[in-house]
């Protein structure tokens, strides 16, 4: 089975969107935890736009509470600045389960590509053992499209991550258009050259209920999907609980493999 985290950066959007303390991120975080979720999934971003400092503390709380995991993604070269410490300096306070580390430039409106391994694999290295010995697993913001000679995604693995996480964008984006079979082609290949280095596989970006299902059969063994911007928007029509219990009848009805 794979899990499902779900990411709650949101909620904190609409909340800051009007200024003050509405709509809460804990208490959506723990409605989704309610409704079935495995975990929950926050990506707080220097300029502080939706998922604040103090959100990730707070949720960090509640995933020890809960006893579920709480994944942080971030870019780690992003430079501290007033009210944002640093990815690295969040993951010393807050110890998440997972760090996911992502390429997403300051400008950037959502992370849109992964890691070039060869560029930046010494620069990962270090961090990605420094985060390890703080206990948190390591995901790597992964390309399907990185598969061949030194840009495979395999290289993921010389940094030291335990998993590479898709982004699963470019397969969202061909879902419906007659171009999804040869996409998940793509992704299967690329799960399949991560596992045969020793990584496990974890997807996200722009998986809904539409594509998922689909997604899942075709790509073997993902572990875990983080899906946010799709599940909250779904969740206006039909609730947050009965959204996230859709999703869980997705990955709960696709076997790995």
């Amino acid at each position: 089975m794979t899990l499902l985290s779900v990411n709650v950066n949101k909620i904190a959007v609409l909340r800051n969107s009007r200024g003050g303390a509405v709509p809460d991120v804990v208490q959506a975080a723990r409605t989704c935890l309610d409704a079935g979720a495995h975990g929950i999934t926050v990506h707080p971003r220097p300029d502080a736009r939706h998922i604040r400092a103090d959100d990730v503390r707070a949720l960090s709380t509640l995933a020890r509470e809960r006893d579920v995991e709480f994944n942080l993604e971030g870019n780690p070269f992003a430079t501290p600045r007033a009210g944002y410490p640093g990815f690295i300096a969040l993951c010393r306070e807050v110890r998440p389960a997972q760090a996911t580390l992502v390429p997403d430039g300051d400008g950037q409106l959502t992370s849109d590509h992964g890691f070039d391994f060869v560029r930046d694999g010494d620069a990962l290295r270090p961090l990605v053992a420094e985060l390890k010995a703080l206990g948190c697993r390591v995901s790597l913001f992964a390309d399907a499209h990185a598969d061949a000679g030194d840009c495979s995604i395999a290289r993921a693995a010389d940094c030291g991550a335990d998993r590479v996480e898709l982004y699963t964008g470019p397969y969202a984006k061909a879902h419906g258009t007659g171009g999804s079979e040869a996409m998940l082609a793509r992704f299967a290949g690329a799960a399949r050259r991560a596992q045969a280095a020793g990584l496990a596989v974890n997807a996200g970006h722009d998986l809904d209920q539409a594509n998922l299902g689909a997604f899942l059969a075709a790509v073997p063994n993902v572990l875990e999907v983080s899906i946010g911007h799709a599940l909250v928007s779904e969740a206006l029509y039909a609730g947050l609980e009965a959204t996230v219990q859709a999703y869980r009848r997705i990955v709960d009805g696709v076997p790995r493999g």
